[in-house]
């Protein structure tokens, strides 16, 4: 199920078919903070426009991992729900 754009905060009309990330971080069965944790240490290691999608079965990272993206100035580009976990699409934009 996906997360609409209010919901997601930021998220745009794209879904994760439409996006081939260069980077996948599986983080499933981690706790927060630790897919965030995760990704923001894979998000730091790549160079700015790469597209990074965090794997998670915690659902407290289909809010807080938005809200980090957006606080940190890259491109929500999905969230999406899959079976048993999320699959979260970000651009790193700076």
């Amino acid at each position: 199920m996906a997360i609409d754009k209010a919901t997601a905060g930021q998220a745009d009309s794209l879904n994760g078919a439409q996006v081939k990330p260069d980077r996948v971080v599986d983080a499933r069965g981690s706790f927060c903070p630790g897919p965030l944790m995760e990704l923001i240490k894979t998000i730091k290691a790549q160079p700015v426009g790469t597209v990074v999608e965090l794997w998670s079965s915690d659902r407290g990272s289909s809010k807080d991992v938005p809200e980090w993206i957006k606080k940190a100035g890259h491109d929500l580009l999905y969230v999406l729900e899959e079976g048993d976990h999320w699959r979260i699409g970000v651009r790193k934009a700076r």
